[in-house]
């Protein structure tokens, strides 16, 4: 947080402090040597580490300004493997990372075992992001493909939350249902043109209710999504085109085609942010 990324940047960090900022810390005597500060460092529980700062960090953003009716704080989930961070068997660290898109702050984090993946790891995140707000109630989470499991959206139900999740080949049955869905019939819901980085992008979201009680195969889906993405590259003006599904456990009531648009970048936010995690 301090810029300093070794023990001996650390212990320099702190040398160069005024008497008051040092005694800020409690080194009100000396400081510590780099020795000491490594294996004061190396003893830190990183997980509750990862919680402390994330609740400092919430007490440092702006105060809340009004927001439109349908505002919705929005959490995207997602995980990074960390680059020069291994353990001690060579292995690299993985982060299974929950992001408040709305101030770029890292909320909690999770370490994946050596031998185990992100699937297991999301209760435990969910718990963690609990214990920083305090409550999950009415709170959007976005995620990627990965994610499209129906435990997790059991959990993120239970404690009042929602889910905005796209839908690949790791859920063929309910993939192969949102694709058939009648597109073709469905009124255009939002459309948006941008244009910048050399491309020009027109994203498209058509929306519809669930009507069918267990219509498809995912629990608590309210809405399905899809989005299509035309994008022109400006010098050779080739042009690719992208179709994402997606599912929503809001009503559209309260999930106008308007907000699923932003929504579903939110999720890409957490994939370009690397100076606001927690630790």
């Amino acid at each position: 947080m301090a810029g300093a990324s070794s023990f001996s940047a650390i212990a320099d960090w702190l040398h160069d402090l005024d008497d008051i900022a040092r005694a800020r810390l409690g080194f009100i005597r000396v400081v510590p040597a780099t020795t000491t500060m490594w294996r004061l460092l190396t003893r830190l529980d990183a997980d509750l580490l990862a919680t402390v700062l994330a609740g400092w960090l919430r007490t440092r953003t702006a105060p809340a300004v009004p927001r439109p009716r349908r505002y919705r704080q929005v959490i995207a989930i997602d995980g990074k493997t960390l680059r020069g961070a291994r353990r001690g068997d060579g292995s690299q660290i993985h982060l299974l990372s929950a992001l408040d898109t709305s101030t770029g702050i890292v909320l909690a984090q999770i370490t994946i075992a050596t031998k185990s993946n992100e699937i297991p790891a999301f209760a435990p995140l969910l718990d963690k992001i609990e214990s920083v707000l305090g409550s999950l109630s009415d709170i959007l989470f976005v995620a990627d493909a990965l994610h499209t499991q129906t435990n997790h959206a059991t959990e993120i139900a239970a404690p009042g939350a929602y889910l905005l999740i796209p839908v690949k080949g790791n859920q063929p049955t309910l993939f192969a249902q949102l694709k058939d869905l009648p597109w073709a019939q469905i009124p255009i819901g939002d459309q948006r043109r941008d244009r910048g980085h050399g491309r020009r992008e027109t994203r498209t979201v058509k929306a519809v209710t669930l009507t069918t009680p267990g219509g498809i195969a995912f629990p608590h889906a309210q809405q399905a999504v899809r989005i299509t993405r035309t994008r022109t590259i400006t010098t050779s003006g080739k042009t690719s085109h992208e179709t994402a599904y997606l599912t929503i456990s809001l009503p559209a009531a309260n999930a106008h085609p308007t907000d699923l648009q932003d929504w579903a970048r939110r999720e890409w936010l957490i994939e370009t942010s690397s100076t606001t995690s927690a630790m």
